[in-house]
């Protein structure tokens, strides 16, 4: 799929939102009207992107009736996870000095993608955010293997029980979780029901696939339902503002955001809202796609080397400089993030991109071994 400067723009929003967020968290650096409270959500957002770049890139062959290559689509997924990923994990384990919390999950975990399904939250709270991605890991290993089975023969019944079983399926898990774990001990004892919230709600998979599914269906209406895509693509700004409207109801019932409301009813709403507006800005006639933000761009393109290393970088300008830095306003903020988008940089042009070049050289010679070795069969099938 061609780039789509609206899903850039979604994605840089994204990538900053978090940002802020896990910066609030960590040690206050940044207050701003209160969107840092709730900047969690742009997770969520990643999600619905990721399901719909993702869905779109399994489901185009399989629509067509082509032969799905597993072997190349994780091929493709090592090169652009693995590289950066595998660096940054070496120094929160080489140089635990450089960790933001003294606490890790062993590195088998982190090896495994696992950290997101056994985390102790209370104790070891270092590079957690690698949950997301554990999330996404479990997708783009199984998400092939669903989409094939359903493509297989195709029904619309069967794909629509598919999504239901998801959505009621986490909000039971969810809502168990909340009733058996967590409710016993609201307001008695504050440090466990966090704990719970975190390890039995917010992390684990099956409780985080709502934004994912929403991502899917997207997919699979662009993919299988063309026309109507391109008919609902003539009234996208109709769509953002209600995307826009979701999201607000979401943000207001995720105001006591480890509640029982937002825990049971909340990330599909969110998820609901956040895939109205990656549908918006999937059309190029969207104000989202002819928006034109400085750095929008490159922000969407390296998002992914910021999103793991920012914690690192926010942790080490503390340490080093944070006796003069911290207080400063806007001279704060500009020294943290300045400090992020350098190591973002870093990591996205000396590490992400030489692999991305090698995976297209793989790729290339994977391509013309494949031809020819269909090529001889083909001469034969000719000449008989």
């Amino acid at each position: 799929m061609n780039r789509l400067p609206g899903l850039d723009l979604l994605r840089a929003i994204a990538i900053a939102w978090v940002m802020i967020f896990h910066s609030y968290i960590i040690g206050g650096w940044g207050h701003y009207g209160g969107v840092e409270k709730i900047g969690w959500m742009g997770v969520d957002l990643f999600f619905v992107l990721s399901g719909f770049l993702i869905g779109s890139q399994v489901l185009k062959p399989l629509a067509q009736g082509q032969a799905f290559s597993f072997t190349d689509f994780y091929l493709r997924r090592a090169f652009r996870i693995l590289p950066v990923y595998l660096l940054v994990v070496a120094v929160y384990f080489i140089w635990p000095s450089m960790r933001e919390y003294p606490g890790i999950q062993p590195l088998w975990q982190f090896l495994t993608f696992t950290v997101n399904l056994l985390i102790d939250a209370e104790h070891n709270l270092a590079f957690s955010h690698v949950w997301s991605l554990c999330v996404e890991e479990h997708f783009y290993l199984l998400f092939p293997l669903l989409a094939w089975w359903l493509a297989r023969r195709p029904s619309v019944p069967k794909f629509i029980a598919v999504c239901i079983a998801v959505v009621v399926g986490g909000m039971f898990l969810r809502g168990y979780t909340w009733l058996h774990f967590m409710g016993p001990v609201k307001g008695v004892d504050q440090n466990s029901y966090g704990n719970a919230f975190l390890e039995g709600i917010y992390y684990p998979t099956w409780s985080r696939l709502d934004g994912l599914l929403a991502g899917v269906v997207l997919a699979v209406l662009r993919i299988y339902r063309p026309a109507r895509w391109a008919q609902w693509g003539q009234r996208a700004n109709g769509v953002l503002i209600a995307g826009l409207v979701v999201v607000g109801l979401a943000i207001w019932l995720f105001q006591d955001r480890t509640g029982f409301a937002a825990t049971l009813l909340g990330y599909p709403l969110l998820s609901v809202g956040m895939g109205l507006l990656v549908w918006a800005g999937a059309h190029e006639n969207s104000l989202l796609a002819r928006a034109r933000v400085p750095g929008a761009g490159w922000l969407a393109m390296a998002s992914y080397s910021l999103y793991l290393s920012h914690k690192l970088v926010f942790h080490g300008v503390e340490a080093a400089a944070g006796r003069w830095l911290d207080g400063h306003g806007v001279a704060t903020f500009l020294g943290y993030a300045l400090a992020v988008l350098a190591m973002g940089a870093l990591l996205h042009y000396a590490v992400e991109r030489p692999f991305l070049q090698l995976r297209r050289y793989v790729e290339g010679l994977r391509s013309r071994r494949s031809f020819a070795g269909t090529a001889p069969a083909q001469a034969s099938a000719d000449a008989a």
